[in-house]
C-alpha cells in the first residue's frame, strides 16, 4: 500500500500500469510558495533602488569632497592661534575687544582692598616690570574696600575684555568682572588672599590656557 504525496492520507493499491491521479498541493503549501516569491521580488526591487540611489548620489559625493579641500587641493585646516609676541600674548586682532593685546598697550589701575599698607605700590612696580602701563595706584573704592576675599578682582569694560584676560593671567584665583566703562583700562583690586603675582613663566602658561581655541566640531564622516 502506498500513500503518494497529495492524496490527503488516502491509501491506494498500485496494480499494473494504472496510478491514481494526484490532487493539487495543499493550500498551505501554495501560500508559503507565494509568500517566498513575493519576498524575492521585494528584495530585487530594493537592490535595484539602492543601486540607482548610489548612481544619482555620485555627483553629490564628489562635490562634498571638493568642498573639503582648498584651492590648492589640500584639506582645510583648523585656524591656528596667533604667534606669541615678546610679552607672551598672542597678537591682537584689530578692532577685536576680546583679542589679547601687548602688555604695553594695557593700562592697569592698582587698588589695595586690604589692610596691608603699601601693597598697591609694590604690586604696581611688579606690573610695570612686565611691561604694563600703570594708571591709578591707591586704596580701593568704598564699595570694594575690604570686600575682596580672594587674591584679586579684575574689572574691565566691554572694550577691554582681552586686556582683562591678560591682567587676570598674572595672578592665580582672580575673579574677573565687567563694568560699563568705555575705555580699555583694567582695574586690579588686591584681595585679602593676595601674596604675589605668578612668576612670568606661570603667567604665560595661564594665558595660553585662557586663550586656547575651542576645538572645532568633529567632521568625521562628512568628508
Amino acid at each position: 500500500m502506498l500513500t503518494p504525496q497529495g492524496l490527503k492520507g488516502k491509501q491506494y493499491r498500485v496494480t499494473g500500469n494504472a496510478y491514481p491521479r494526484l490532487g493539487r498541493p495543499p493550500k498551505k503549501s501554495r501560500k508559503v510558495i507565494a509568500a517566498l516569491a513575493g519576498l524575492l521580488a521585494l528584495a530585487l526591487i530594493g537592490l535595484g533602488g539602492v543601486q540607482l540611489y548610489d548612481i544619482f548620489r555620485g555627483k553629490d559625493k564628489n562635490s562634498s569632497a571638493q568642498a573639503c579641500a582648498t584651492a590648492s587641493g589640500k584639506p582645510l585646516a583648523a585656524p591656528s592661534p596667533g604667534a606669541p609676541e615678546a610679552s607672551g600674548a598672542p597678537a591682537a586682532a584689530a578692532g577685536d575687544p576680546h583679542a589679547v593685546p601687548q602688555a604695553s598697550a594695557v593700562t592697569v589701575n592698582i587698588y589695595n582692598a586690604t589692610t596691608k599698607a603699601g601693597l598697591a605700590g609694590r604690586t604696581a612696580e611688579e606690573f610695570k616690570k612686565r611691561g604694563f602701563t600703570i594708571g591709578k595706584v591707591g586704596n580701593a573704592p568704598a564699595e570694594l574696600d575690604k570686600k575682596v576675599p580672594g587674591t584679586a578682582q579684575v574689572i574691565a569694560g566691554p572694550s577691554g575684555a582681552g586686556a582683562g584676560t591678560l591682567v587676570s593671567s598674572q595672578i592665580a584665583g582672580a575673579t574677573v568682572t565687567a563694568d560699563a566703562r568705555t575705555d580699555a583700562s583694567v582695574d586690579f583690586v588686591i584681595g585679602d588672599s593676595y601674596n604675589a603675582l605668578l612668576d612670568e613663566t606661570q603667567a604665560a602658561a595661564a594665558l595660553a590656557l585662557a586663550t586656547k581655541p575651542t576645538p572645532a566640531p568633529s567632521t568625521t564622516g562628512s568628508c
